[in-house]
């Protein structure tokens, strides 16, 4: 990942200049939270966090940096020589990489002097939305797929370079099988996968030899393409051909279909494979796939063993971003105390809940997540009593509830400026999210229509955000 400190927008360093000039350099709490969920789901997942403590630990101004800067004519020498030493050495309390979770409760925190904390906001924002609206993606494709076998293969059409590569490690933290990208396996530490394009087919004189060549050289790896001239006609003809010499051989095979009715095809497919005995034959599917589609299938039961899904996985598909923002939380005062801040908008959706927060989540007695609450940090939920909740727009609307067992959900992952843990294995992060979806009710994993997960706000929190709003005369 780049790690130049440039990567930043422009208005934080201007305003860096003016906090600098100013001498108001002071202590200050930042939450990054996310407004709404994506793709008009039930849930996301949290996704990235390994790679920004990486970046923020190496984020610095190179002497070219400094010059780009210079060249600006904005900034006084000064200024230029503080950001010349620029490091990092605030701390940040996070979620755990691949924890599911819901708007507006902080998936960070983070506690700096404002002007660390200021320019390190577009890095934080980059890598997380991105990473976590793929994660997202991926889980909910993985989830129409009930779960089976499940391919990523975007490297073509992601967005650039860096695109690719986040995309690939998003998406097995979602729940893909493994990844086309080869470099991204090197990485990560992802399974690599893949067989042939049409290309490999075109360039034998028939489709029966393309495959016999391919099986030769891979005879326990190989998925013959079946579509490169007419599925049915000729290319599952041939796969049946070279197939059977395989199985003599006690080899298995499957096939691939990249285009067409896939309902249909499938069917006919396996048909044509179950009649010439060889119904261990599997079948993969891919050709512009999403979520809905691939429900679509499951529901009327085509039978599709794995599923190759790219361009809509690694770029969002419809969706083309996470609503993700960065927002002071609390401020330093002269005498060095944090006090709460709080953004105000005529939207009320866009207020935002002030003070030093924790994020708890709450379960019933059979160990289903029930609701996730905020509270100020030194006013912690406790298992085992009773509560009120309230909504943290609308004053109206309350719940009591006592949680058989809470877990709070921000912990420390850096401080001064250094990340406090090695990397988690990229396994354990895809696990988390398994761990998590099997805690959260069916009905907020629904693809469409999913109900609507409670955030809510503790007696607490809700009285110092009415006080507020109060002293700001709303």
């Amino acid at each position: 990942m780049n790690n130049s400190a440039l990567f930043t927008d422009f208005y934080e360093l201007t305003m860096a200049q003016g906090y600098w000039k100013r001498q108001s350099n002071h202590k200050a709490v930042f939450d990054m939270f996310f407004r709404r969920q994506p793709f008009s789901g039930g849930f996301s997942v949290f996704s990235g966090l390994d790679p920004l403590l990486d970046a923020i630990e190496s984020f610095r101004f190179s002497p070219e940096d400094i010059a780009f800067l210079d060249s600006q004519k904005k900034f006084e020498q000064g200024f230029l020589d503080y950001l010349s030493n620029f490091r990092f050495t605030g701390e940040i309390h996070a979620m755990k990489e691949g924890t599911i979770v819901f708007p507006n409760e902080p998936l960070l925190r983070i506690h700096a002097n404002i002007i660390e904390a200021e320019i390190i906001e577009g890095l934080i924002l980059n890598t997380i939305n991105f990473q976590s609206l793929i994660s997202t993606k991926t889980a909910r494709v993985f989830l129409a797929a009930n779960r089976g076998s499940l391919m990523e293969f975007g490297l073509r059409r992601a967005q650039g370079y860096d695109g690719a590569m986040s995309a690939s490690r998003a998406a097995y933290i979602g729940g893909a099988t493994g990844t086309s990208n080869t470099l991204a396996g090197k990485e990560f530490g992802i399974p690599v996968m893949g067989t042939m394009a049409h290309s490999w087919i075109m360039s034998f004189p028939s489709e029966e030899e393309a495959f016999d060549a391919y099986a030769e050289i891979y005879p326990d790896s190989s998925v013959f393409l079946i579509d490169t001239y007419n599925t049915l006609e000729s290319g599952v003809k041939a796969a049946i051909a070279s197939g059977k010499r395989l199985a003599a051989k006690g080899h298995g095979f499957g096939v691939r279909l990249d285009s067409g009715d896939i309902e249909y095809l499938s069917n006919e497919v396996r048909k044509a494979l179950d009649e010439a005995g060889l119904d261990k034959a599997t079948i993969t599917v891919s050709n512009e796939l999403t979520e809905e589609i691939i429900a679509s299938l499951v529901l009327n039961k085509a039978p599709i063993n794995s599923w190759g899904v790219g361009t809509h996985m690694v770029t969002g598909g419809d969706e083309a971003s996470f609503t993700g923002v960065y927002k002071l939380a609390a401020r330093a005062e002269s005498n060095g105390q944090l006090i709460p801040t709080m953004k105000l908008s005529d939207n009320p959706e866009k207020t935002t809940n002030p003070g030093i927060k924790q994020v708890w989540r709450l379960y019933d007695e059979k160990g289903t997540i029930k609701a996730d609450a905020l509270s100020l940090e030194d006013s912690p939920v406790i298992a085992g009593q009773a509560a009120k909740f309230y909504h943290p727009t609308n004053d109206l609307q309350s719940f009591q509830f006592m949680p058989s067992a809470v877990e709070g959900l921000l912990e420390p992952v850096m401080s001064q400026g250094k990340r406090l843990k090695p990397h988690t294995p990229l396994v354990e992060i895809r696990e988390r999210v398994q761990g998590g979806l099997s805690h959260l009710d069916r009905t907020y994993q629904r693809i469409l229509n999913p109900h609507v997960y409670k955030v809510s706000l503790s007696e607490e929190l809700r009285t110092l955000k009415l006080e507020m709003l109060r002293s700001y005369g709303r």
